[in-house]
Parts: C-alpha cells; structure tokens; sequence
C-alpha cells in the first residue's frame, strides 16, 4: 500500500487544482481550486478553448459574471470526474463586504444549478474575514455550503464554528512560509518538521479544540509545502493537496500513521472560548502572522483574478 492509499483510510483527500485533466489518476473524493489555479490552467494549451467557448458565448455581459461563469464551467468539468465536491471562489476584492460575498455565492450556486449540479455538490469558497464570515453564516442558513479560506488564526476558525459553516481551509503552508521567514537564520529545519511544524501545530490545535467541543464544522488542511506536512496530519477530516505532491504519496511505500484522533482531543482539557465581532478583530490583530498572511493572501487573489480578467478581455 502507498501512502496516498493510507492516507485515504484515515482522510478524505481532496485534489488542489485546476487542471482537471490530472484529476482521474489520483482518485480524490473533492476538488477545490482559486483564480490562482484557474489562472495557471487556462495558459496552457489544453484549457484555453474552454475559456475562449466561455467568454465567446457571454461576450458583452458584465466581466464579474463572466468571470464566475468562467469558474463554474470548471467547476462542471471536476464534478465530472470527482465524486464529490467541488469549491469555487468568490471575487476576493468582496472580502470586506459582507452582502456583495453573499449575492455572489448565492449567483455562483444558481449558474451551477442552471447545469443541472445540486446544490449540496459545490462549496462557495470565501476569505475567513469577519465579513467573509458572516457572508457564510447566511449562505449556509439558505441551504449553501461554504468554504471558509485563508485561515491562518485560531480565532478565525472559532468564529467560524460558530457561524456553522460547512468546511474550513487552515493554509499548512504558508504559515510555514513566515515562521521561516521570520526566524531567518536562526531557522533549523529539523526542529520545525513533521508534527513541529507551526503550520501543522496550527492545524492540530484548531482540530483538537472543534473535535474537543463537538464542532461539526470539517476541516481541511490546505497549502503544503512538503510530504511531512501532509502525513503529521493524517486523520484530519479533509487534506487538499496539489497534484504534485498527490504524486509524491503515491510514488512512497513508506508507512503511515493516523496523527489525529477524534477520542484523543476528546479526553483533552481544553478551555471554550467565543469571539464576537471586537473580540475576533482584536485577537486576529494580535496574531501577526495572521494578519499578514491574510492580508497579503487577499492581495494575491485579487491580482490572479485581474490577470484572468485580462486574459478574458483580450479574446
């Protein structure tokens, strides 16, 4: 058995990715992707007559909804070919604007229905701001599943159990990136692997506490940097991981243990904790990586969602 094959004993393992071609091979239950990679996979040659069929059948409609009609017939070509579901993202410049973040799932939802996918096989994938929150919390009061992303602070996934939301994104490695970062040449590598990673230690914490307290919201550990990420948090509800490192796991006999367990964070003593709107802002602002990863995440989004725009309007 390889580790990808264990790994699905313990996770639901679900593929990052755009590039749906790649999809079959590895057998992953879920897909999720982002302008990032939707971007990534439209330059290359085996995607581009997608979104020029796209953007030729909608031309002079308003570039956002071509945009999402964009999204969602990637969205339609994963769901063909994964059993499960898919998430799609909202336009990240609405990550502060609570009722823009909610109209939008809710059209992303309809253009899905409208190609005949039910509702309960697509996740609206929205920025754990606390507007990109409370957008969720009314999303999912209509029936629409959400999927709360770059979070990178423990009171972002609070909040967002509170809020009832379908699933969480805790980002493994860029939290990784700026502890690195930020210890410089005082990093040692070996000290901060496996289950000491600080992206993981993120991920563990956040399990142990909604496993802890009953929380139904699922968590999806996301970004990896590196194998040893992934395994240290075999058990986890949900891991989305690229292509490539999907291969990396296939590729390995190496054994493989389940790191977390539900009756584990049960038996633990933990404190209950709540954040309303001061309390999350404060804390959140309190968490420099956090914050910045947030912010600069945010950014990153944005920047792939206007070169993906451009690319549209070139055709």
């Amino acid at each position: 058995m390889n580790q990808l094959q264990a790994l699905k004993q313990f996770t639901t393992v679900v593929a990052d990715t755009g590039d749906f071609k790649q999809l079959a091979q590895f057998k992953p239950q879920d897909a999720t992707t982002n302008p990032s990679l939707i971007l990534k996979a439209v330059q290359k040659a085996d995607y581009q007559p997608l979104m020029t069929g796209v953007v030729a059948k909608f031309k002079g409609r308003a570039l956002d909804e071509v945009m999402d009609r964009l999204l969602v017939r990637f969205g339609c070509e994963i769901l063909a070919i994964v059993p499960g579901r898919v998430s799609t993202e909202v336009d990240a410049r609405l990550s502060f604007d609570a009722n823009a973040t909610f109209t939008r799932g809710e059209r992303i939802i309809a253009l899905y229905q409208a190609e005949g996918i039910p509702v309960d096989r697509v996740l609206i994938k929205v920025a754990a701001t606390w507007e990109g929150i409370q957008a969720a919390e009314k999303l999912e009061q209509r029936g629409i599943h959400t999927n709360l992303t770059l979070l990178f602070a423990f009171c972002q996934a609070v909040a967002c159990g509170q809020a009832k939301v379908q699933l969480i994104s805790p980002f493994v490695g860029r939290i990784y990136d700026w502890h690195k970062k930020a210890c410089g040449a005082a990093w040692v590598e070996a000290d901060n692997t496996g289950a000491n990673d600080p992206g993981v230690q993120s991920v563990r914490d956040i399990y142990r506490y909604f496993k802890h307290f009953g929380i139904a919201t699922e968590i999806m550990g996301a970004s990896f940097r590196n194998v040893r990420q992934i395994t240290a948090l075999a058990g986890c509800d949900l891991l989305t991981i690229s292509p490539e490192l999907l291969a990396q796991l296939a590729a390995s006999d190496a054994p493989l243990t389940q790191a977390l367990n539900t009756n584990a964070a049960k038996a633990l003593d933990l404190p209950a904790v709540n954040f309303d709107e001061a309390g999350f802002r404060f804390a959140l602002n309190q968490d420099a990586m956090a914050t910045e990863k947030l912010a600069e995440g945010i950014r990153g989004f944005v920047t792939d969602a206007i070169k993906l725009e451009q690319l549209m309007e070139a055709l």
